[in-house]
């Protein structure tokens, strides 16, 4: 729990921090590799768009919901290591963070067309209804930059940029989240699946007996 506030403080905090200083589409280079880039988007982690909004915002809030009733379910269960709930507590926030952006931003921001920035609670109301707002990207990797070589069939003589997608702290904690249950914690995952699967047959048991 503490791991999922703390995520989720610091997610919005920069967000509302970048959301009232920096104008949309304004690029602050930290260094060559690392810029601040303020971008919005209506879509998944990494300004992927794949579905209508609302029915995206409140696919998060299920998913949200899920998860912690999933916790809940095996929070006491001794089989499953402290990093898995890590894992789990990650997923939760990053997904929770993206989740206040979507439901709130719209109705407490205003949306002024650029170099104007973003002021909270305006006089004339927010720019999008409730569960309608956009998510705040900031953090912008360009590592390195290429154009392929003409010879290349389909790309080539094409610019290209690693890292090009801009995500925020949200993003940033489902991925690790998710990174860490593929790699260290998936026995810890298909045990706690199981864990819930005995839970609902020994219920079911249990509601025949009475």
């Amino acid at each position: 729990m503490a791991i999922s506030i703390a995520v989720v403080l610091a997610d919005q905090i920069m967000k509302i921090w970048v959301k009232t200083n920096f104008y949309l589409g304004e690029d602050l280079p930290i260094t060559n590799w690392f810029h601040l880039k303020f971008i919005e988007n209506n879509g998944m982690a990494f300004g992927l768009e794949l579905w209508n909004k609302i029915v995206l915002t409140l696919g998060r809030i299920a998913a949200v919901v899920l998860f912690i009733w999933f916790v809940i379910k095996i929070k006491y269960a001794q089989e499953l290591r402290c990093g898995f709930f890590v894992a789990v507590a990650l997923i939760i926030a990053g997904a929770a963070g993206n989740i206040f952006d979507c439901v709130f931003y719209g109705r407490l921001f205003n949306n002024p067309m650029p170099p104007e920035i973003a002021v909270a609670f305006p006089d004339g109301g927010g720019y999008a209804p409730w569960f309608e707002g956009r998510v705040v990207d900031m953090f912008y990797f360009p590592l390195f930059s290429f154009y392929w070589p003409e010879w290349l069939p389909g790309v080539g003589g094409r610019y290209y940029e690693f890292f090009q997608y801009i995500f925020n702290v949200a993003d940033a904690s489902i991925c690790i989240g998710v990174g860490l249950l593929i790699f260290f914690y998936s026995g810890d995952a298909s045990k706690a699946f199981s864990l819930i699967s005995e839970s609902k047959k020994n219920t079911k048991e249990n509601d025949k007996e009475k």
